[in-house]
């Protein structure tokens, strides 16, 4: 099949698969007329890679699940590490968003948003 089929059945843009391509992600079969030549092998990867992103994975972090997906003596453990990994990263981003949340809204309610000058916010940033 071609990009654009591979594209609407992996939800993929074009550009995304090219990309993954160009990196060693997939490796497509080239027809005799040199255009990439998707199989369903192709398409599942790229499946696999679309659903590995929306759950925060990195491409390298990608590029060891899938090895992994593909080395049938994986163990599992190695899975679990990466996965465990990536939850405790997402953990820590989900604290720093949290604080710089209370931070900013307590500034927006110390700020009166009137025609005076005076604003908590800007001297706040100021301060750094």
């Amino acid at each position: 099949m071609n990009i654009g089929e591979a594209s609407g059945r992996s939800g993929l843009p074009a550009k995304t698969i090219r990309y993954y391509e160009d990196i060693g992600l997939i490796r497509p079969d080239r027809g005799g007329n040199g255009y990439r030549d998707y199989g369903s092998d192709d398409v599942h990867k790229l499946r696999f890679l679309n659903r590995s992103r929306s759950l925060g994975f990195s491409v390298d972090e990608c590029r060891q699940l899938l090895a992994l997906y593909e080395d049938k003596s994986r163990a599992s453990a190695d899975v679990k590490e990466i996965a465990t990994a990536k939850l405790t990263e997402i953990d820590r981003k989900i604290r720093e968003l949290t604080e710089l949340r209370r931070t900013l809204e307590h500034l927006v309610h110390a700020c009166h948003g009137n025609e005076r000058p005076d604003c908590p916010i800007l001297e706040e940033l100021s301060e750094g």
